[in-house]
């Protein structure tokens, strides 16, 4: 694949969305829509691919809590892992209780928990299955000469996302040891929030993944 990602920063918690394209065919993706509709659909629009999903890789309010709108204007399947189906429903009172206006808790059109690949260019995208920070975390790994992964919370610069909000610090242990370590050191690593790394950077210094901290007493969102 040939990408180009575009980056948005949205939501009241500095979510990073992003609309990934593939340069060839023109398919494209939005990654964890999370707020601010009109600024994605603006971007969608400049980027000049036809989005086939709406992607999400769990179900914190941050990053779904603008698929609904957006989806509506796309006309497109929203695919999330199941298993965030009860954090889904909770998101009316999670944006009451951080000051945000209503929203709307959306349909799961395509379960992830029943997809390891999805098309996409003239390839695939790889979903990786990433529980730990929720129950239904999914990284969404892509091969443009090196491999390109959107991991949402499941792996910071330097950090980890949380596990107080539904997560599980002994899942999230298994899930960096089989699977987030798997992966090569060339690995571009895009995270939900902050800056992009590498996996090379992220198994060398980061604690989390180097076994200087616990994952019982992680930071992150």
């Amino acid at each position: 694949m040939d990408l180009a990602i575009t980056e948005l920063v949205v939501s009241p918690f500095q979510q990073n969305c992003r609309v990934v394209v593939d340069r060839a065919t023109g398919d494209a993706v939005v990654v964890d829509p999370g707020d601010d509709p009109r600024r994605i659909l603006a971007a969608v629009k400049a980027s000049g691919g036809k989005v086939r999903y709406l992607l999400a890789t769990h179900g914190h309010l941050d990053h779904v809590g603008a698929v609904v709108p957006v989806r509506a204007a796309l006309k497109v399947p929203f695919a999330i892992h199941r298993a965030d189906r009860p954090i889904l429903d909770l998101m009316p009172d999670h944006a009451r209780r951080f000051g945000m206006g209503p929203l709307q808790v959306p349909d799961i059109d395509l379960d992830l928990s029943e997809v390891d690949e999805l098309p996409f260019g003239d390839g695939l995208i790889r979903v990786l299955k990433t529980p730990g920070h929720t129950p239904g975390g999914c990284t969404f790994l892509f091969h443009d000469g090196t491999d390109v992964g959107l991991f949402g919370d499941s792996l910071f610069h330097l950090s980890v996302g949380r596990t107080d909000l539904g997560g599980d610090a002994r899942v999230y242990a298994r899930t960096i040891r089989d699977v987030i370590l798997a992966l090569p050191d060339e690995t571009v690593v895009h995270s939900g929030h902050g800056p992009s790394s590498t996996l090379a950077v992220e198994r060398e210094l980061n604690p989390f993944l180097n076994g200087q901290v616990s994952l019982d007493a992680p930071g992150g969102w």
